[in-house]
């Protein structure tokens, strides 16, 4: 690597860390398809995710200020997730993740095509 590419290595880094790893994109996936959600819709719609981990995820995500956590104080509780603007801000690039995806998916000889990703936020 030479030292201009190297120069770029840092916001990258930083990226990957605010949205890098199994949960965090598909977390924000559907928070900007579906704009607001509870805990239990979360963990619902999302397939193989345990509890402490869907609860960790959203705490590093809300840490990093990519999600917003409303709650509510009622009996039951209640509790909404969000994107933020700074989470907003990241949709370009999953959807250009997304149709990455698309176009490579008949590679796996997987039979249908994932549902395709579109930003119902704005």
């Amino acid at each position: 690597m030479d030292d201009k590419s190297e120069v770029y290595a840092a916001p990258f880094e930083y990226t990957l860390s605010i949205i890098g790893g199994k949960w965090k994109m598909i977390i924000m996936f559907w928070l900007a398809k579906r704009n607001i959600m509870r805990y239990g819709e979360l963990k619902k719609v999302i397939k193989g995710i345990t509890h402490k981990m869907l609860s960790a995820q959203l705490k590093e995500l809300e840490a990093n200020q990519v999600l917003i956590r409303k709650e509510y104080h009622q009996v039951p509780p209640k509790v909404e997730y969000y994107l933020s603007e700074k989470g907003l801000s990241l949709m370009p690039i999953l959807e250009e993740m997304c149709i990455w995806g698309h176009l490579h998916f008949d590679e796996k000889g997987l039979e249908e095509s994932p549902e395709k990703f579109k930003n119902t936020s704005s």
